[in-house]
């Protein structure tokens, strides 16, 4: 009788670890954001002649089919600070324009992303397309393709300074030309929270000297280029990467996608989204508390199969 007890017991056991490892195994470590720029979902989705390898993603991941432009009136720099803090608006200042950071264009805030990650003792990493000498190490200064307005974190002075500075010694540790991402890839120095910035050419934005060609079809080979070995890694080490874009061009409906092992296949959800969803996403894959700004919002665990976020 102890015998059958103890094999009933081992069954049950088996049984219950079957039950509980997908969460075990799919519990998110890293999370990448990667925005484009400027288009409505009716223009990716579907667009097979100018963003076929967008089109393999959708087939293999997740997608919505309700992510909003919270601020359809303003420009992009205003949609990035969302990103970050799940608003752009701060005491005693909002970001309503592109301008490069200042002491006036600049939150005191700390009500944000990357200083609840270091608070938690986590690791963030902001890699940008376009970094170099006339950027800064903390890159403040826009310079060729690469735009401090696409890149948050150097709007908020608890990372680069106040003022911000080029040489603020902080935010020069997080923040790296995204021409060593590959190699940092590659060696595994990989930190909890990565924002990947392509340059104006790359992002779908345009910009004088990129050419001519297809804003959408040089967006979507740039992914095409860089996303597959990206891929690999999140799919060897528990990742997922949300690719969004800032803004619409003529409607507030902009794509979206979640690529990662966790994520459903196919599917294409229709719960109503904004940048502030990618905020509390990362909050509580990392057991962040909720800003305020975006307790509301619905994060995107629908995006995920069972057992794959938190």
């Amino acid at each position: 009788m102890k015998k059958q007890h103890a094999v009933l017991a081992l069954v049950w056991t088996v049984g219950l670890a079957a039950i509980v490892s997908p969460a075990a195994a799919g519990s998110i470590k890293h999370v990448f954001v990667i925005p484009m720029e400027n288009h409505d979902k009716a223009q990716i989705y579907g667009n097979t002649r100018d963003a076929p390898y967008i089109q393999t993603l959708l087939r293999d991941y997740a997608s919505a089919t309700d992510f909003r432009d919270e601020l359809p009136d303003l420009k992009s720099e205003p949609h990035y600070i969302w990103m970050e803090a799940g608003t752009n608006a701060f005491t005693g200042y909002t970001f309503e324009k592109d301008a490069g950071p200042s002491q006036k264009n600049s939150t005191s805030s700390t009500a944000h992303l990357v200083t609840q990650i270091r608070k938690a003792n986590l690791t963030w990493m902001s890699y940008q397309e376009g970094q170099g000498a006339e950027t800064g190490d903390c890159p403040i200064a826009s310079s060729g393709f690469y735009a401090a307005k696409h890149n948050p974190f150097v709007f908020f002075r608890d990372v680069s300074g106040d003022p911000p500075s080029k040489a603020n010694v902080y935010c020069a540790a997080h923040h790296k030309p995204y021409s060593a991402f590959a190699a940092d890839l590659k060696a595994g120095r990989v930190a909890d929270y990565v924002f990947i910035t392509p340059n104006l050419c790359h992002d779908m934005h345009g910009a004088p000297g990129c050419g001519l060609g297809n804003r959408i079809e040089t967006g979507d080979a740039w992914l095409k280029s860089e996303l597959p070995r990206l891929i690999a890694w999140a799919d060897a080490h528990a990742g997922v990467i949300f690719l969004t874009w800032d803004e619409g061009s003529a409607t507030r409906q902009i794509p979206f996608l979640a690529i990662g092992p966790g994520v459903k296949h196919g599917y294409t959800g229709g719960q109503r989204y904004d940048h502030g969803s990618i905020v509390k996403s990362v909050e509580r894959i990392f057991g962040l508390p909720i800003l305020a700004t975006v307790r509301d919002k619905n994060d995107l665990s629908d995006l995920f199969r069972f057992g794959f976020f938190p």
